[in-house]
Order: C-alpha cells, then sequence, then structure tokens
C-alpha cells in the first residue's frame, strides 16, 4: 500500500527546498542583525547605520593595515560608494558605469555602461553621477542620469531590466543610492533646485520592473485633484499657486526601510523655489518639505511625517541619512530614527509613530534658538527669514552643518559619528523683482555672501555624539569645509577620508587616531567593510565631485583638478602587500594663452551673471574648480569662438558629461566666454 507523507511534513520539505535554492534569503543579508560578511546595500543594512559588526581589524592591530589592491580609474565622479555580496565588490562610478571586480583581488569581472551621458538632456545639468548602487536577489540596481533605474545580472553585467522613473526633459535625474526593501526597490529623484518638478518616491518590483506605488511628497494642482488623502492634507500648508512652481521637495538620497513595521522612511527635499515668498507667498507650513515621510512599504500609504523646517526657505532639505536604532532613553527602551539634516540640529524620533524625543545643535546655528519639544516646531530667531534689505548671518549655510556624506551609528558605543560641518553666509534679499530673477541655486530674490571673519568658517570636523545625553563625546578636526563619510566597525574603530587625502581610522570609544594612509586624492564617500576568502577587508572610493567640489573656496586652499586628479577604489587589509605609486606634484593651473583677449567689463559683468545660472554649478564659483568639471580658467576651448560654441551650444561633449544648451544665443555665449577669459586673465 502507498503510503502519503502527513500535509505538514509535506509543507515542511517544500519550504525547505524553496530555502535552498535560495540561501541565505535575500533579506538576511539586509537585517541589522546580520553578520557582516557582505556589505548589500548602501548603509550596509536596512537600518542604514553604516556600522560593520566585523571585528577581525580592531585598535589593537589596524596599525598593520596596509593596502591589499587598488585600481585607478578613468575621470568622471568617483565619490560614490560600493557594495559587496559573496565574494565580488560592485561600484559605479562616472555616469552610472558600474564594475564588478573580485574583492580580495580587485581583478575586474565585468563592468556595465548605461550611456547615461549620451541619453541625457537638461537632466545632466546640476548632476555630478550616482553615489551608490543596490542589491537584491542576484542582481545590482542601478539609477541614471537620464532618470532610468536599471537591474543588472549581479554575476554577467547583463542588463535585466530597465525602467524610466523620471519625465525625460523634465530635468529631473537620480543620483542617489536605490533602496532594496523586502522584494522592491525604492528610488527618488533630483533636480529640484531649478526645476519646477513635484518630488516624489517609487517602488519597483525587484525581479520585473513593475512600478508598484508612488508617492509624491507636495500636492498638485487642486482643480486635478488629490492622489490621496495625505496631499489634500498637505495641500492646507500651501498658499497661492504653488503648483505653478512645481513645489519641490526631491528625495534625492536618503531612505530607510524599518522591517520591524514594515515601514519606508523618506528624506524630502527644500521646495522650489527656495525662498518660500515666490513659491507659497502668504505662508504656511509647505508639506512634506524637508521632512521625514513614513509610508507603509507594501502599498505606499502615508502613516506619519515629521517636518524638520516649516514653511523651509533656507535651503535646509532633510535628504541626510537616517538611522535606526533602540536605545534607553528615561530608563525605558526606544525604537527611534536619527538624523542629522542640514539645519545643524541632531534629531531623535520615535520611529513607531513619529514623536519627537529630542534635537540638540551640533554646530553653530543661528536661524533657531531651540526645538521646542513639545510642539516638535524650531523657535526661529527673529530677522532669520532675512526681510527684504535686512541682511542675515546664517549657520549653518545652504550646505548644512551635515551634508550627504553618511554618518554612522555603532551599536557597541552608541554613539553616531557626523561628519560636521562648520560655515555661514549672509542672506539677504535682492531689490529686483523676485519673480524676475531665475537662478535656483539660491532662490529667487536671494542673494548669499559669505561672512569671512568668524574663525569656524568653513572648517569641519569627525564629531562623535551621544544620543541619549544629546551631548559631543569626542570631536576631531578635520582638513578643509568638507569631509568623507564615515564607517563604524565592531572592532571599536571608526574610518573616515578627508579633503586632504588622508584616510584614518579612529578609537571609537576616544577618538584617538591609530592609524593613517595617504591616498594621494581626496575623500569624501564612505568607506565599506566585509570578509573575502574569511579575511576582512576595508574599501574606500578616492576623488572629488558633487557638491564638495562646487564649493571650491571651502577647500582651504586644496586644488582638485578634474583631468590629473586621483580617482581610485582603495582596499585594505592586515598584511597587505600593495603599494602606490609615488605622489605626484601639487597641481598648479595655468591660464591658456589667449593673446586677442582685450578686456571689456560690461560683457563680462553680464557673462558672470549667465556663467552662474547655467554652468557654476559644476565648473565652480567665480571659475573656481573644485575637481567635479574642468577649471575653465585653463581650457584651451574657451579662446575660440567656433570651438565653445560647438561645446557649449551644440553639445559636441555629451557623452563624457558636458551637456549642451542650445538655448544660449550668440550674446549669451560671448558674454561667458568674455567672463571667462577675464578670470584667466587675473591669473597671468
Amino acid at each position: 500500500m502507498r503510503r502519503f507523507a502527513p500535509v505538514a511534513l509535506l509543507a515542511g520539505l517544500v519550504a525547505t527546498a524553496l530555502l535552498a535554492q535560495d540561501s541565505p534569503a535575500p533579506w538576511s543579508k539586509l537585517l541589522d542583525s546580520s553578520d557582516g560578511d557582505d556589505w548589500p546595500a548602501y548603509g550596509r543594512t536596512y537600518g542604514e547605520q553604516h556600522f560593520s559588526p566585523l571585528g577581525q581589524i580592531t585598535a589593537a592591530n589596524v596599525s598593520n593595515l596596509s593596502l591589499a589592491w587598488y585600481i585607478d580609474l578613468d575621470a568622471g565622479n568617483s565619490a560614490t560608494q560600493p557594495i559587496e555580496v559573496d565574494g565580488t565588490l560592485y561600484f559605479s562610478r562616472a555616469l552610472s558605469v558600474v564594475h564588478a571586480v573580485d574583492a580580495a583581488t580587485g581583478k575586474e569581472l565585468w563592468r556595465f555602461d548605461s550611456n547615461a551621458g549620451e541619453q541625457a538632456g537638461i537632466e545632466m545639468r546640476s548632476n555630478w553621477g550616482i553615489r551608490g548602487i543596490a542589491w537584491w536577489g542576484g542582481k545590482v540596481y542601478t539609477g541614471t542620469t537620464d532618470g532610468r533605474l536599471i537591474a543588472l545580472d549581479a554575476k554577467t553585467g547583463k542588463q535585466v531590466w530597465s525602467v524610466q522613473t523620471t519625465r525625460k526633459g523634465s530635468g529631473l535625474f537620480i543620483t542617489g543610492a536605490p533602496r532594496a526593501v523586502d522584494g522592491k526597490i525604492v528610488i527618488g529623484q533630483g533636480g529640484g533646485d531649478n526645476t519646477n518638478n513635484r518630488g516624489y518616491a517609487t517602488a519597483y518590483d525587484a525581479e520585473s520592473g513593475e512600478q508598484l506605488w508612488r508617492f509624491h511628497l507636495v500636492p498638485g494642482n487642486p482643480a486635478e485633484g488629490f492622489e490621496n488623502q495625505a496631499m489634500a492634507m498637505a495641500a492646507k500648508t500651501w498658499t497661492g499657486e504653488w503648483w505653478k512652481w512645481g513645489g519641490g521637495g526631491e528625495p534625492w538620497n536618503a531612505f530607510t526601510y524599518d522591517a520591524d513595521t514594515n515601514t519606508v522612511l523618506i528624506g524630502t527635499g527644500n521646495g522650489f523655489p527656495q525662498n518660500q515668498k515666490v513659491r507659497s507667498p502668504d505662508g504656511g507650513d509647505n508639506l512634506f518639505l524637508c521632512s521625514m515621510v513614513a509610508l507603509d512599504a507594501d502599498t505606499g500609504e502615508y502613516k506619519w511625517h515629521y517636518q524638520f523646517n516649516p514653511g523651509e526657505t533656507w535651503d535646509y532639505n532633510a535628504a541626510m541619512d537616517m538611522e535606526l536604532a533602540e536605545l534607553t532613553i528615561a530608563g525605558k527602551p526606544r525604537k527611534v530614527v536619527m538624523t542629522a539634516p542640514k539645519n545643524g540640529f541632531l534629531y531623535v524620533i520615535d520611529r513607531t509613530d513619529g514623536t519627537l524625543i529630542s534635537a540638540e545643535k551640533i554646530a553653530k546655528v543661528t536661524w533657531a534658538s531651540h526645538i521646542d519639544l513639545a510642539s516638535g516646531r524650531p523657535v526661529e530667531t527673529p530677522g532669520a527669514r532675512y526681510p527684504k534689505g535686512v541682511p542675515f548671518e546664517l549657520w549653518p549655510s545652504k550646505n548644512g552643518a551635515h551634508s550627504w556624506m553618511p554618518m554612522a551609528y555603532s551599536p557597541q558605543t552608541r554613539l553616531v559619528y557626523i561628519p560636521k560641518r562648520e560655515q555661514g553666509e549672509i542672506l539677504s534679499e535682492s531689490s529686483e523683482d523676485l519673480k524676475g530673477w531665475t537662478n535656483g541655486v539660491y532662490g529667487l530674490g536671494m542673494r548669499g555672501t559669505s561672512p569671512t571673519d568668524d574663525p569656524l568658517h568653513n572648517t569641519s570636523a569627525l564629531l562623535a555624539w551621544d544620543p541619549v545625553k544629546g551631548e559631543t563625546a569626542w570631536s576631531v578636526p578635520t582638513k578643509g569645509g568638507w569631509t568623507g563619510g564615515v564607517l563604524a566597525t565592531g572592532g571599536s574603530l571608526v574610518f573616515q577620508g578627508q579633503l586632504n587625502g588622508t584616510f584614518a581610522a579612529y578609537d571609537a570609544a576616544s577618538g584617538k587616531e591609530l592609524w593613517r594612509f595617504p591616498a594621494q586624492g581626496g575623500i569624501i564617500a564612505a568607506p565599506i567593510s566585509y570578509l573575502a576568502g574569511g579575511r576582512q577587508y576595508v574599501t574606500v572610493m578616492v576623488g572629488m565631485s558633487t557638491s564638495a567640489a562646487f564649493d571650491a573656496p571651502s577647500h582651504r586652499g586644496m586644488a582638485f583638478d578634474y583631468h590629473s586628479q586621483k580617482r581610485r577604489v582603495l582596499t585594505f587589509a592586515i598584511g597587505g602587500k600593495a603599494s602606490l605609486p609615488a605622489a605626484p606634484a601639487p597641481f598648479q593651473l595655468q591660464a591658456f594663452a589667449d593673446p586677442d583677449y582685450r578686456a571689456n567689463a560690461p560683457l563680462a559683468g553680464k557673462g558672470n551673471m549667465v556663467y552662474h545660472a547655467n554652468c557654476g554649478v559644476c565648473h565652480g564659483v567665480n571659475v573656481i574648480s573644485g575637481g567635479a568639471a574642468p577649471d575653465l580658467r585653463g581650457s584651451g576651448i574657451v579662446p575660440s569662438a567656433e570651438a565653445f560654441r560647438t561645446v557649449v551650444h551644440d553639445g559636441a561633449l555629451v557623452a563624457g558629461g558636458m551637456p549642451g544648451y542650445p538655448e544660449l544665443g550668440d550674446e549669451d555665449l560671448a558674454a561667458i566666454r568674455q567672463y571667462l577669459r577675464s578670470r584667466a586673465a587675473e591669473l597671468r
């Protein structure tokens, strides 16, 4: 007689077989409690702690840490963070060129070029390249300058699927890392500083690329109806005809997944225009700008929000990393999320309902005296909204006390490690019509200049912060006005790079520097750590780009040339045997030859305005490049009107990352050239 297994036993066997086919399950690598053998996500895990529990490299033996291998990279953005899974290291550079290499040796396995430069139009403007990638279930995911989300086979690098997440020609692009969320890939977009768009976050099926949900961060035109009750609620906090401006709120960088509550947390961007008096003339909180927004991960439905800057008007966007933790506060365990947005405060928030627990200043702050814990709202300083004709010295500046460079949280020390900045600026409204000035970088009607007599101005530090006590545990000054992202490890170490090329390890409890390595190039990306062949490695990307490069005055005399600066992947291990070539001579900019140049102050003055409205965000304020793009004072293209037009107007170099500007007429092109030639003449 034939026997049949009980139903329960059959179910167990089926489950075991399924697990065996995909063991361990993809989500197990992304749990905060995972073993740390891999680094499969931007923050390693769902909780975005940027913490590795690995402990082979410790405070006791880090002095023996040395270079295991390195890769020199071509020109283009390398301010990006790798991931590592099952012995393969993946990273994206330039305009979303994804590489896979052996994590123990650096040997290239495959590369994939998205050809983003050739496919992007205006989306390439204000765009420096992707900051990170994601992994889920045998696939690697990258965003692109032109707004695509692409899934690649992790073994071969072959494209599996591609979806367009933005409307082509809208000016929206992707620079942030996608996030894998329990079988979904969540992505946002940038471009909200100078385009009239509504920010939104979208979830796609990780296997097929099918769109599962989309959540807008600011309301649209009331006459067209609202997508959901959350948008109807948000619309009550706006005034005027905000939808004609777009509103902004782009979630360009920060996403965190709370697996305990199946919640996606979104860090949202600033408004467009940045000056609230234009986009929402009668005030209002302008939800959900500069907020943390919690959504159901399966449906995209609104759960709760916390707004850091109601009625934001300083570009204090909140798209900085948000890290999950469990802290004992007032004798009780609390599930919290911690974040340090641009505005100079470190916030501890209950991640189950959005209740503010604490908010303390981590840097010099002048726009608010404190955050009222009862209401959760800031107590603003009189004059902070720069009433017309009355300048205000704003600290932090619009660049923020903490920017996109990730902080880290160590469950061992229970400290947060923050790449902190000190920078201020003087804001005032221009005398011209608010709606007549369209430079979105500053916001309509705003002018910004830098205070130069404050000793804090353009300085940086690695700050260890106690989130329970709300105070500094220790602080180490770093070189320049920007500093790199942070990695904390189970070996009681904190790793961070600096603008001057120093890559250092500090004692996580005391801040004592224990080890350093001269990387020969600026470092602003965060390091990662992983096991390969049973050995612990630390990898970091070298190269200056993104917002840190745009702000050349903050480099405090350090020069970064787009063409010759070192861009590298550096990987370290105890007892590594590799070494770098001798460091090149320091870069010295040479002005281009221009024997036909004649001064023309009025034309150069016009060119100054047109340049900063179109070119400055990449080539630098006052034509001083910080490494994201060539310094045009030394470009041989500028002296030739024909060559200049071919590149700037016609887009001859678009494949390499230089967008075309066909809307610029002959007068504008002549004015920009005159301004560039006048700046080059000052070097001779």
